[in-house]
């Protein structure tokens, strides 16, 4: 099998190994750098359990994406979220709004709720349902985890408005 030493960068730490090339983001998360918190659910990119941000913006299955694709990019993952032993707000909302019920869609549904938030910061109700879609919850019915993203707007929204003085940029 053909290696190929990579660098990536995950939750803004870097780590260089050596992998094969056909391995994918998802085992090198998980298998290489131990980052158990991104979920293998069922692998051909249908679930979204896997979901990892891109770049702070873009959300992708991480069961698709070869790691040397992911080389030079910055990935974070659910544990990428918490920043000084505090919850990210968004993680916060899913715990206010009892959006997690078993907690294994919840890696991914957070993810795909931070990629909806950077690339729309206020968005609607059915903007948010169509930006959920490939993560796939059996335990919710969605509902709460719509209302966690809308809470989560909200919280962000504040959290924005405190540190320009209220300007909103």
């Amino acid at each position: 099998m053909k290696t190929k030493m990579i660098t990536l960068c995950v939750n803004g730490k870097d780590h260089r190994f050596e992998a094969p090339v056909n391995r994918t983001l998802l085992q090198a998360l998980r298998d290489d750098l131990r980052l158990t918190e991104t979920k293998y659910g069922c692998g051909t990119g249908e679930c979204g359990g896997c979901t990892v941000l891109v770049d702070g913006k873009d959300s992708i299955c991480s069961c698709l994406t070869l790691a040397v694709e992911a080389e030079g990019r910055h990935i974070t993952t659910v544990g990428g979220m918490t920043r000084n032993g505090e919850l990210h707000p968004i993680q916060v909302a899913f715990i206010e709004e009892g959006a997690i019920q078993c907690g294994y869609c919840t890696p991914g549904m957070i993810m795909k709720t931070a990629s909806i938030l950077a690339n729309n910061p206020t968005p609607s109700e059915e903007e948010i349902r169509t930006g959920l879609e490939g993560n796939i919850c059996r335990c919710t019915g969605y509902e709460k985890i719509v209302q966690a993203v809308q809470r989560a707007s909200q919280m962000l929204d504040t959290s924005q408005n405190q540190k320009t003085g209220g300007l909103g940029t």
